[in-house]
């Protein structure tokens, strides 16, 4: 068992490194596509497409036990890469910054590992490969062409590099916050630049709108609650000498409490209108709201919890990481619809590219955490392990 556990982690292991070197953006993930269900058919594996370039992979169907799903993301963001591995993105501006070519590398050892012993396994396994995290809520796509349909608990899992290696976390309750976008156009008008009593100046009004949202956790939230806004972006181009007519401010906002979206927004709103009226100038305010936080289920949580530990040791959960993370996942649609739990797993084990956050240029999947993933996802499936090598 040990020799062909060691067999798959380098299959696994290579597979990663092909997926790094092509990735693909958020809804084009057609080749990613492709090679999953290459290596599924490979191995014997049903498989269904869905969500366009999400994949399903079936096994021990017939089996009484409770049906349980794996998670893996299979996108990439618009980045260049500097991570200077010789495994590098071959796409330019674009690039595996998040880890999610680990995620199905991980997932795809899994497949291999629960194939070999499906005649072992104590219920149904679905393989959830999801295109489209990075925004683009794939897994509420997904859920719409029935991926859930007959599940009755899923699990996943996301590299973390802030947390050392060897170390998790697995509440119960919220584990990642929920987001949310904003767009505030603010309309003045422009002219002269020496003549400021002639013009309503949008530059003026936008920088005390930046301002003013500081002030909505410090003085509308209590202190316990999670809550994130940044102003990300401020566009008023113009030159030395012209004020413009408009400057458009874009940001976004961090909640784990999912009854403060509404309250967050309508502050927003509030705020950026009054403060560009002040100024006489005018403030359209548009909202998108991204991702609800990610609540684990206690049960789920709990099993997850029982398994890390099993592997990994009792100390994989004494680590301080304040919770929730603020970082968002679409993970969060399946927890709204069937029990399961989310863990955030340490990837920094001292290399400078596993310290490195997710989306930065210099990022690296540490590839040591695919087989303790993988050991973990086998444990909650049911199927027999080798003793650690």
């Amino acid at each position: 068992m040990t020799a062909l556990w060691d067999q798959y982690i380098q299959q696994a292991i290579s597979l990663r490194r092909d997926l790094h070197k092509q990735p693909e953006l958020t809804w084009q993930e057609e080749a990613t596509a492709a090679r999953i269900r290459q290596e599924l058919s490979a191995l014997g594996i049903p498989w269904q497409a869905c969500a366009e370039f999400g994949t399903l992979g079936r096994l021990a169907a017939d089996k009484p036990g409770p049906h349980i799903a794996l998670r893996g993301d299979i996108d990439a963001l618009p980045i260049v890469e500097k991570s200077g591995m010789p495994w590098s993105s071959q796409k330019q501006g674009c690039m595996h910054a998040c880890g999610h070519d680990g995620h199905t590398a991980t997932l795809m050892m899994a497949a291999y590992w629960l194939k070999a012993h499906e005649a072992q396994l104590p219920g149904p396994v679905t393989l959830l490969f999801q295109p489209a995290e990075e925004g683009g809520h794939g897994a509420l796509r997904m859920i719409e062409e029935g991926a859930l349909k007959g599940i009755d608990m899923i699990y996943g899992w996301h590299n973390w590099p802030a947390i050392p290696f060897g170390q998790a976390v697995c509440p119960d309750g919220p584990v990642m916050a929920g987001n949310g976008t904003f767009r505030l156009t603010v309309t003045g008008q422009g002219g002269h630049a020496s003549q400021p009593e002639v013009c309503h100046d949008p530059v003026l009004a936008a920088s005390a709108i930046v301002l003013a949202l500081q002030q909505i956790v410090s003085r509308r939230l209590p202190p316990q609650d999670s809550t994130v806004i940044s102003v990300t972006s401020i566009d008023g181009r113009s030159s030395p000498t012209v004020t413009p007519d408009q400057v458009v401010i874009e940001g976004g906002f961090r909640i784990a409490q999912p009854e403060n979206r509404q309250r967050l927004s309508d502050w927003i709103e509030e705020i950026a209108v009054a403060t560009a009226r002040s100024y006489a100038t005018q403030c359209q305010v548009e909202m998108f709201p991204r991702y609800d936080a990610t609540i684990n289920h206690p049960v789920a949580a709990a099993n997850y919890r029982e398994q890390l530990q099993r592997e990994l040791g009792d100390q994989v959960l004494s680590q301080t990481t304040p919770l929730p993370i603020m970082a968002s996942e679409d993970f969060s649609y399946y927890l709204k619809e069937i029990p399961g739990a989310f863990a955030l797993i340490g990837s920094n084990d001292g290399q400078l590219q596993h310290s490195r956050p997710c989306h930065n240029a210099q990022y690296d999947f540490n590839d040591a955490l695919i087989s303790p993933v993988a050991r973990v996802f086998a444990r909650l499936a049911g199927a027999p392990l080798p003793e650690p090598s």
